[in-house]
């Protein structure tokens, strides 16, 4: 299993034109609370996997298909049944092969079916085979968790699950519950459950792409169930009018991204945004927490005004209204004159920043659709309250990222250079002025004479017996005799 596990550090950080890629390791469990989905003949378990697999492992990532139960001396777990990277035309074909084989496991040197231990499992992919690197390990279970056949499976699951809280290496997870009824020679079974841990910061944002890409819903239609983060992101606010602000318009893109188009002449110190505070930690209720806000543009951080600091059993995927008054930075934005704004006319100067909701005393409980569904999935199995928050766990915060849009018509821009041209125009002129040649007629003695003289130049005049009688200087604003002898009959014109 290392030389597999070994295998997935170097080929994700060692192939060239793979700097995207996302090491994935799936395990597959099966120990001996698994015998159903092996035995029946009507089980969908396989193709499931194969089908998971074949979409969420995109071309050049690297995957490590592994079968685990419990490790004991002469039976390692988890032992792996693929180590490869991605080709898009054969991993179906690899991963179906890979698991057509495999069977439920037994305890070495008997016929007692193999335990299970799913922190060991988990730890395994994390410590030896991402090694501290981002990744994401995906684990397929029935969620009995019993090593050594410890009966106290909720115990057990419950350490697993503290696992996960208050484990650093990974950073988001989830649980996709699924129908899956089974029935074998010693069980019967009604579900399974996936997860899906996300290993370092950019494996949690892998696993937001892949989410967003809806690879993972091609396979799994029902909502994930998170488990980790429960401390940001619980909830989200969506714009839905802005008043008492002309000039400035609020939409919402794609990327949920905020964007406020701001014309250059608003304003208005302050709007009123209208939102819907929608719940998106999905399955749990909000049963109670008090609310804070601010901005964060252009250098303030500035409170916004709420029209209410609370809210109360917000359940999972619901929305409700939320009013705020929140200052827009006017005095920050350049002036229609400005250098920024003639460097942005015609397009939009950009202001990015971010709003941040805050929930101070949070309270989350388990919904009871969500109880309800578990129930009847794992029967007599106390599983939601593995679900329950650790109690820690009693602030979050949301993010909004926003950009504030400034657009500047062309009209200054076109302004600006006109008197550009204007002024090369007087430049292009007084130059040409000032380099001319010009003519200036004097009277010297009552002999006229015409001396050609350019500006800024100073000419010695003399009179017939050729001594030095006068200087002629010569500006932009004409002629003027200066150093007159004295008794000199020198004089401008005739």
């Amino acid at each position: 299993m290392r030389r597999a596990l070994a295998f997935v550090i170097a080929l994700a950080a060692g192939l060239p034109g793979l700097a995207l890629a996302i090491p994935h390791v799936v395990l597959v469990q099966n120990s001996g609370w698994m015998e159903p989905f092996y035995s029946d003949p009507n089980s969908s378990f396989k193709p499931l996997v194969t089908e998971l697999v074949s979409s969420v492992a995109q071309p050049g990532d690297a995957l490590v298909l592994a079968a685990f139960n419990q490790s004991l001396p002469g039976a390692p777990s988890p032992r792996a049944l693929l180590s490869e990277q991605v080709d898009a035309k054969s991993v179906h074909g690899h991963v179906q092969a890979a698991l057509q084989g495999l069977e439920t496991a037994r305890k070495p040197g008997g016929q007692a079916l193999a335990d299970t231990d799913l922190g060991e499992a988990v730890d395994a992919a994390l410590d030896r085979v991402l090694a501290g690197k981002p990744g994401l390990v995906w684990l397929v279970t029935n969620n009995r968790n019993s090593p050594n056949n410890d009966q106290a499976t909720a115990q057990r699951n419950r350490e697993f699950y503290a696992l996960i809280h208050r484990g650093a290496a990974i950073d988001k997870a989830l649980a996709f519950p699924l129908r899956m009824p089974v029935k074998g020679a010693h069980y019967s079974a009604n579900g399974l459950m996936v997860y899906v841990f996300a290993a370092g910061k950019e494996g949690s944002r892998a696993l937001d792409a892949l989410l967003a890409s809806g690879r993972v819903q091609r396979v799994i239609t029902e909502p994930p169930a998170r488990l980790k983060p429960l401390d940001r992101d619980t909830v989200r606010l969506v714009p839905r009018r802005v008043e008492g602000a002309p000039g400035v318009a609020l939409a919402m893109d794609a990327g949920g991204r905020l964007h406020a188009d701001v014309e250059p002449d608003a304003v208005a110190p302050g709007t009123r945004i209208q939102w819907q505070l929608e719940n998106t930690i999905y399955p749990y209720t909000i049963a109670g927490a008090t609310l804070s806000a601010r901005s964060m543009l252009a250098g303030e951080n500035r409170p916004i005004e709420l029209a209410r600091h609370a809210v109360q059993q917000l359940a999972p995927g619901k929305a409700e209204p939320l009013a705020s008054s929140m200052q827009l930075p006017v005095a920050k934005l350049p002036g229609k004159w400005s250098m920024e704004a003639l460097q942005s006319a015609g397009s939009a100067y950009v202001l990015p920043g971010q709003i941040e909701l805050h929930l101070a005393g949070q309270k989350l409980v388990l919904s009871q659709a969500f109880r309800e569904r578990m129930a009847a999935l794992f029967p007599g199995d106390p599983l939601p309250e593995i679900f329950t928050p650790p109690a820690e766990i009693q602030a979050s915060t949301a993010v909004l990222p926003l950009e504030v849009r400034v657009h500047y018509g062309s009209g200054p821009l076109l302004a600006a250079i006109a008197g550009a041209l204007a002024l090369l125009a007087a430049g292009a002129g007084a130059a040409y002025a000032y380099g001319r040649p010009r003519r200036v007629q004097l009277t010297v003695e009552d002999e006229l004479r015409t001396v050609h003289t350019r500006v800024g130049a100073t000419q010695p005049i003399y009179d017939k017996a050729g001594q030095q009688v006068a200087s002629l200087k010569t500006t932009l604003f004409g002629h003027q005799l200066i150093d007159l002898r004295e008794g000199a009959q020198v004089r401008l014109g005739r």
